[in-house]
């Protein structure tokens, strides 16, 4: 029988430091050629102002994610997944699971691992542009990579309670939040630049993950000019990221990184830039994390 699992059940076999280890495999694997991938169909539905993704790999694991993304959502995600894996043999189906949180757990982890990389090793202070899902999932997940005595948020709406539920310091400008930070996280749902370059100081590292879309920007133009450029994957980052077009260059994929094939930052004054998109392949290998852990729970 089909196994299922809802969030609750993903959530108590999911564990971020886990994820975090899990992702620098399989970014190395994808950037190497190990995994069959497509770039993610997106299908608009213009007239509710959301997107369906369709997202498949082959890893090992054989699986695929269907996402939504609803940026106009109020008191429901806005993004909501499910995600499947298939036995690869024989393409029966093995189980079928909630992937909003593997969505919300995987993207931190996948920062985690390039800001690991990337970041300078005494960087202490974090900015972060966002105030949702996202914001709180990559403030658990990179400190654990990198330890920081100063965390600062701003976000249009909600920083004043992000910052009271979590003991940081809420900002009156986004500009107040990234002056003098060493690693800043762009987790907005806006269509327009909200982190300009005059802001940023020397060293500092910048994982960039809102602005899905070829249209969309987080970024202005002088913070790519400084930047050298990390993403996920080239064909994605081309084909679906407003920045990256903008940007016209791409120095690595962070899995290349991760195998050794290209450097990290080439001296402290350097300002690096990861952009994550999102891969069907980061999804997949965490739900066999989880399906496996399942299991074995279930042995």
């Amino acid at each position: 029988m089909t196994m299922m699992l809802d969030e609750s059940a993903v959530r108590r076999l999911l564990r971020i430091d886990e994820v975090i280890e899990a992702m620098e495999g399989a970014l190395a694997d994808f950037s190497s050629g190990k995994v069959v991938q497509p770039v993610r169909s997106a299908v608009p539905v213009d007239e509710h102002d959301g997107f369906l993704g369709v997202m498949p790999a082959y890893a090992g694991a054989l699986g695929v994610k269907l996402v939504t993304f609803y940026p106009r959502n109020q008191g429901i995600p806005t993004h909501l997944a499910t995600i499947m894996l298939f036995k690869p043999e024989t393409g029966e189906p093995l189980v079928i699971m909630d992937g909003r949180l593997i969505t919300e757990v995987r993207t931190a982890a996948v920062s985690a691992v390039a800001t690991r990389l990337l970041a300078r090793p005494e960087s202490s202070v974090l900015a972060i542009l966002g105030s949702g899902v996202q914001a709180r999932s990559h403030l658990e997940a990179l400190r654990m990579v990198r330890h920081f005595n100063d965390v600062r948020v701003w976000s249009p709406h909600h920083a004043e309670a992000f910052a009271r539920e979590f003991k940081l310091r809420a900002t009156a400008s986004a500009e107040e939040a990234v002056t003098g930070a060493d690693v800043v996280v762009t987790v907005t749902s806006s269509a327009r630049p909200v982190l300009f370059g005059a802001w940023l100081s020397p060293g500092v590292h910048i994982n960039a993950v809102g602005a899905c879309r070829p249209s969309w920007r987080e970024l202005d133009d002088v913070t790519l000019r400084r930047a050298r450029i990390y993403v996920d994957s080239r064909d994605a980052a081309n084909q679906e990221s407003g920045d990256i077009i903008a940007a016209g260059r791409i120095f690595a994929e962070i899995g290349e990184v991760v195998a050794g094939s290209k450097p990290v930052r080439q001296s402290a004054e350097e300002i690096t830039l990861f952009k994550s998109l999102g891969l069907a392949v980061e999804d997949v290998v965490t739900a066999n994390l989880v399906y496996q852990k399942a299991l074995a729970a279930a042995a």
